[in-house]
């Protein structure tokens, strides 16, 4: 008998304990082992029916010599990164959701399971119910990834589906989001992108073999998207997707989170409402795609349950899992990242922003948009040009014009 402990009892948790509860049967098939949950710490009270499992007393589980597995399920950094250690030092298997906790201090709680032989497994952290970071160490670890890309946040994509499907504004489709659960009610972390810079964080440290410091990730959210950048994109036949993105390069690696204008014939146009996809470049597979729920009560916990189930079955092995890196891997400045470019152009007169925008930026292309004018802008569409390159035009459009305003500039793949 394997005995569990749970550390907090939110959406992750309770989906945790009713999958292990639900599918008790064929887990223990599974496993050759019956899978228990001895204890779960929540400061709050719930009525259910396992009520005499609950503790608010953190240490009954950390020093519960039965208890030989932990699901951390609380979330962020205080107390999950002190009790994450203790239990590793004290010999305990951890599985975790916790992204905030792998993309900052993933490396390090990596090596400290390693040096007591037992296993810190986070699937569930990035992807919710899609497998990615077990293949990537396991299946995909032949190749040399190049590249890792994706839509790795539900809640702005199902905002983004909204405003495109529906003609909803920003505001309007979050707070849809938000009565159906899929956005919090302080939605920061995902509107502004933070929430899938951890995620591209902890999958190009596996990817790459090198920590990627997440506070060095280039993020811009979807918080700046209003219903004439989905009539822009409509008419360039394009989809407006986060896409976080981590590309190695001999130097070191682009990686950043942005908006992106994504050709209708890409598969990444596709993925709608909570729905995640990530696609895996390797030298040897080519392009590999994985795609489901990223989010969700019990898409994620079967991610958690997958994790525990995989330290059961090698409870006698030193570690299951990847060892963190010693080193970090250098995040390239954003300035030298390449592509085309949609902008959006307001002034006093439009026709002298036209004409000086054409000078500023060769070879690009005035996008007209029925009574965008009337509205008071233009957009161009310009050449493929660095970050730097992009920065230094707008500088020179602003000194030959004067007044002019940047109403959005978005990336175009």
């Amino acid at each position: 008998m394997i005995y569990i402990g749970v550390m907090g009892h939110g959406v992750v948790g309770s989906g945790t304990v009713e999958i292990l509860h639900k599918n008790k049967d064929t887990i223990s098939k599974r496993t050759g082992r019956e899978l228990v949950v001895k204890k779960i710490l929540d400061i709050q009270d719930f009525d259910v029916s396992y009520r005499e499992l609950f503790t608010k007393d953190a240490s009954s589980i950390l020093e519960d010599e039965d208890i030989s597995i932990i699901v951390e399920a609380i979330g962020g950094i205080d107390p999950a990164y002190e009790y994450t250690v203790k239990a590793l030092k004290s010999g305990k298997h951890v599985v975790t959701s916790n992204k905030e906790l792998v993309a900052q201090h993933g490396s390090e709680l990596l090596n400290l399971a390693k040096e007591n032989n037992v296993n810190y497994l986070f699937e569930a952290s990035v992807g919710g119910g899609i497998p990615i970071i077990r293949p990537l160490r396991q299946c995909l670890a032949a190749n040399k990834v190049s590249e890792i890309y994706g839509i790795l946040n539900g809640t702005t994509n199902y905002i983004l589906t909204r405003m495109k499907r529906a003609g909803l504004g920003f505001d309007e489709a979050l707070k849809e989001a938000q009565i159906k659960g899929y956005a919090e009610a302080d939605p920061t972390a995902d509107v502004k992108g933070h929430d899938a810079g951890r995620k591209i964080a902890i999958l190009s440290s596996i990817a790459f073999g090198k920590s990627v410091p997440y506070a060095k990730i280039y993020t811009e959210g979807i918080d700046k998207i209003d219903h004439i950048d989905i009539l822009y994109a409509n008419k360039l036949k394009r989809s407006i997707k986060l896409i976080a993105r981590a590309k190695r390069h001999e130097d070191g690696v682009f990686a950043m989170v942005t908006p992106v204008l994504v050709d209708n014939y890409s598969p990444m146009a596709d993925v709608e409402n909570v729905f995640n996809a990530i696609m895996v470049k390797g030298d040897a597979i080519g392009d590999v795609m994985f795609y489901g729920q990223g989010a969700g009560k019990l898409p994620t916990a079967s991610a958690v349950v997958g994790d525990i189930i995989d330290v059961v079955k090698h409870l006698n092995a030193t570690s299951v899992g990847v060892s963190g890196s010693s080193s970090a891997m250098t995040v390239l400045p954003i300035n030298n990242f390449s592509s085309r470019r949609l902008i959006r152009l307001s002034g006093n007169n439009l026709d002298i922003v036209n004409k000086y925008a054409n000078e500023v930026f060769k070879n690009s292309t005035i996008i007209d948009l029925d009574n965008a004018q009337a509205m008071g802008e233009i957009a161009i569409l310009t050449d493929t040009l660095t970050e730097g390159e992009v920065d230094s035009a707008l500088k020179l459009l602003k000194k030959k014009v004067g007044a002019i305003q940047i109403l959005g500039s978005m990336r175009v793949e």
